[in-house]
């Protein structure tokens, strides 16, 4: 049988289609809707765009419905909260962001410390681990961007990016490595990562799948992609 279930992104992200297409199994469907940024780059979309396109999604008969845009939760305390009633509403299924997605996901992993590595600045980044301090209780003990002011190009942006990254901030307290930014290509290095420097990874588009196996309390496990979905822990 297969299972549908829907995606919202950014205009501007060119990667998480990629990746649904090219790592899930054909049983998975991933039905996207996109989403016009409300203003800078990584700011959270319009209102009647997540409606619109949740209400669409609905048509599809969509089983969940996924924000994935990571930064958007990271902008206002109740984010989370008020865009899934949002989607929910629309969609008439259960809603997640990705932001919850990967907090989840390490949580469902036993850890507590993490080091972040994403393409935002600073200030993002700063935001990033505030979120998954006050929302997931996860100390961040590292931080590392590359800057990113354009969304667009986080989608040209390599995986030596992270992994140079890791090589630069790893150390012992760090139990899980987390990558956030949907439109960040990531997928297919999650394996070689954690076997170079033994601890998981999670990322924003593998966390969403993860989300998205539990939620259909799936016995699909997917071991190329790292830990979290060869083992796909509850959480």
């Amino acid at each position: 049988m297969t299972r549908h279930f829907g995606v919202l992104i950014p205009s501007t992200n060119t990667t998480v289609e990629m990746e649904c297409r090219l790592f899930l199994p054909a049983t998975y469907q991933a039905h996207v809707g996109r989403l016009k940024s409300s203003g800078g780059s990584f700011s959270p979309s319009r209102d009647e765009d997540i409606d619109y396109q949740s209400r669409l999604l609905g048509t599809a008969r969509v089983e969940m419905v996924i924000l994935a845009q990571t930064s958007a939760s990271l902008f206002a305390e109740d984010y989370d909260d008020v865009v899934t009633k949002r989607m929910s509403a629309g969609a008439g299924v259960v809603a997640i962001t990705s932001a919850q997605a990967v907090g989840r996901a390490v949580r469902a992993l036993g850890a507590g410390r993490v080091a972040i590595v994403s393409p935002y600045s600073e200030e993002v980044n700063q935001r990033a681990a505030r979120y998954f301090k006050a929302k997931h209780g996860l100390d961040t003990v590292a931080l590392e961007g590359f800057g990113a002011t354009d969304a667009y190009a986080i989608g040209k942006l390599g995986p030596q990016n992270a992994r140079d990254a890791f090589a630069r901030i790893d150390r012992l307290e760090i139990e899980v490595f987390v990558v956030p930014g949907g439109n960040f290509p990531t997928m297919s290095s999650v394996t070689s990562w954690e076997r170079e420097f033994g601890k998981p990874v999670v990322t924003t588009n593998q966390a969403s799948i993860w989300a998205m196996l539990r939620a259909f309390k799936s016995a699909d496990r997917l071991p190329a992609f790292g830990r979290l979905l060869a083992d796909v822990p509850a959480g």
